[in-house]
C-alpha cells in the first residue's frame, strides 16, 4: 500500500498535488512519501513481532536521502551501510551506533577506523584477507572490533543474475565449506571479536525457499560455531524480499509470510536476528515525476519522449527492470507507446510496447516503484543536472535534494598549460 491516489482527477502524494510540485520544482523529480514510509517500517516490525529484539536495520544504499534516514530513525529503524558515506548520513539522520551494521566486500582501512571510532554494532566481513586488515586497524586504535563473516550459501535466489549474491561464483561471502577455517584464523588476530553471522542472497525475491534454504545453512553454521566454542550474539539474515512492481509482475510474499518462516526456522537458534530491508521499505514509497517532452510516431508504437532519463532512473537500463507508468491526469484514453528518455543511449528505454495512458506533450507522468535504488543510482551522464527529491508528509513537502548541476558543482579551471588556442 502507498499513498499516491487521484484528487480530483489528477494523481496526489497524501494531500499535496503532483502538479504543484511539478510547477514549483521542476521535472524530473523523485517524490517520497513520509506516511508509506512509516507504514512500511511499521509493517515490518509488525512482520518480526515474535522474534526477541530484532535489529531492522535499512539498506542505507537503497535510499541515502537525509530526510528518508530521519523518517525511518525515527521509527526506530538501523542502518546496513556499505561505506563510509552512508555510515555518515546514517548517524546524522539520527541512527544509532549500536544500530549500525557495517557490510561491504571492499571497506578500506580509514572507512574502518572512523566506523570503528564511532563503535558500530558489528562489521560485516567478507574474507579473511578483511579480517586481518580490520585486526590491524582495530589493534592500532585500541579497540576491539566486533565482526561477523558473510556465509555464502551457493543458493540461487531465482532473481536477477545482476542482484543476485548467494551463489558459489560470486564476490560476495566465504563459501560454506570454508566457514568454519575462516572463523577460526579470525579468532586468532588481535583485535576482533567474532560477534555474528550473516548471509544475503540476493534482491527483489518473489519466493520465500532460496531464504528458508540459505538460513537453514546458516543455523547449521551457527550450531557448528557454537560447538567449536564461538559465542555468537547476533545472526543477520540480510534483506532481498521483493516488492510489487505492477501489473503482470511477479507477486512476492508478504512480510507476515516471510516473518512466519523467519520465527520458524530460526526458534531453536537462541540468537539476536538482523535484517536489512531496503527496496521492501522505501519502494513504494516513490515515484519518479516526469513531463512529456514530445510524441513522434514509430513505425510500430508511437515514441513518447519524457524529459526523464537512464541518468534519473537507471534500473531499466541496467536490469531491464519495470516500472509501471500512469499519467497524473489520466484521460481515460489508453495508447500502446514506447517511452523513452532524451540521452543519446539506445538503452535509454523505459518501456517497449507498452499499454499505457495516452499522454500528449507537456503532461505528466510517473513512474512508480522507484523510491529505492532510483535517485540513489542517479549520475550526471550527457551533462545532465543531478534529480532533486522532495519528502511529502500529509498536506507538508519540502525539497530535500535541490537540483544539482554537475558541471557547477565540479566547476575546477582549465589548467593553463592546455593550449586552447591549436
Amino acid at each position: 500500500m502507498d499513498y499516491f491516489n487521484l484528487k480530483d482527477g489528477a494523481l496526489a502524494c497524501e494531500q499535496v498535488a503532483l502538479e504543484t510540485i511539478a510547477e514549483e520544482v521542476g521535472t524530473p523529480v523523485y517524490v517520497y512519501s513520509a506516511a508509506t514510509l512509516r507504514r512500511h517500517a511499521r509493517v515490518m516490525k509488525e512482520a518480526l513481532a515474535a522474534l526477541d529484539d530484532p535489529l531492522i536495520a535499512f539498506a542505507v544504499k537503497a535510499n541515502p536521502n537525509p530526510a528518508v534516514l530521519a523518517t525511518l530513525a525515527r521509527e526506530g529503524l538501523g542502518g546496513d551501510i556499505v561505506s563510509i558515506g552512508e555510515y555518515r548520513r546514517a548517524r546524522e539522520a539520527g541512527m544509532p551506533p549500536s544500530s549500525i551494521l557495517f557490510s561491504g566486500v571492499g571497506k578500506d582501512a580509514d572507512e574502518m577506523a572512523e566506523a570503528l571510532a564511532g563503535d558500530v554494532l558489528q562489521f560485516n566481513m567478507e574474507s579473511v584477507e578483511e579480517a586481518r586488515m580490520l585486526s590491524a586497524v582495530a589493534v592500532a586504535a585500541g579497540r576491539t572490533a566486533r565482526a561477523a563473516f558473510r556465509l555464502n550459501p551457493d543458493v540461487d535466489a531465482g532473481t536477477h543474475a545482476k542482484i543476485t549474491t548467494g551463489n558459489a561464483d560470486n564476490k560476495f561471502g566465504i563459501p560454506a565449506a570454508q566457514a568454519i577455517e575462516a572463523f577460526r584464523a579470525a579468532r586468532d588476530l588481535p583485535g576482533i571479536e567474532m560477534t555474528g553471522v550473516t548471509v544475503h542472497i540476493g534482491s527483489q525475491l518473489t519466493r520465500l525457499d532460496p531464504l528458508e534454504k540459505a538460513f537453514v545453512r546458516l543455523g547449521e553454521l551457527v550450531a557448528a560455531l557454537r560447538g567449536d566454542g564461538f559465542d555468537l550474539k547476533l545472526a543477520d539474515l540480510g534483506g532481498g524480499l521483493g516488492v510489487p512492481y505492477g501489473p503482470g509482475q511477479p507477486e512476492p510474499p508478504s512480510p507476515e509470510a516471510y516473518g512466519a518462516m523467519v520465527a520458524r526456522v530460526t526458534r531453536d537458534w537462541n540468537i539476536r536476528l538482523a535484517f536489512e530491508p531496503g527496496r521492501l521499505i522505501s519502494g513504494n514509497a516513490g515515484v519518479l515525476l516526469s513531463r512529456v517532452v514530445r510524441v513522434k510516431p514509430g513505425e510500430h508504437h508511437p515514441w513518447v519522449i519524457v524529459d526523464a532519463a537512464m541518468n534519473d532512473l537507471m534500473r531499466p537500463a541496467l536490469y531491464d527492470a519495470y516500472h509501471h507508468v500512469e499519467a497524473v491526469r489520466p484521460s481515460g484514453a489508453r495508447e500502446t507507446i514506447n517511452l523513452v528518455g532524451p540521452v543519446c543511449e539506445s538503452g535509454d528505454t523505459f518501456a517497449t510496447a507498452r499499454e499505457t495512458d495516452r499522454m500528449a506533450p507537456g503532461e505528466l507522468m510517473i513512474f512508480r516503484t522507484a523510491g529505492a535504488y532510483g535517485a540513489a543510482m542517479s549520475s550526471g551522464y550527457n551533462s545532465r543536472p543531478l534529480t532533486p527529491e522532495v519528502l511529502v508528509d500529509g498536506d507538508k513537502w519540502a525539497l530535500v535534494r535541490r537540483r544539482i548541476d554537475l558541471a557547477e558543482a565540479s566547476a575546477m579551471p582549465v589548467p593553463g598549460w592546455i593550449d586552447q588556442t591549436s
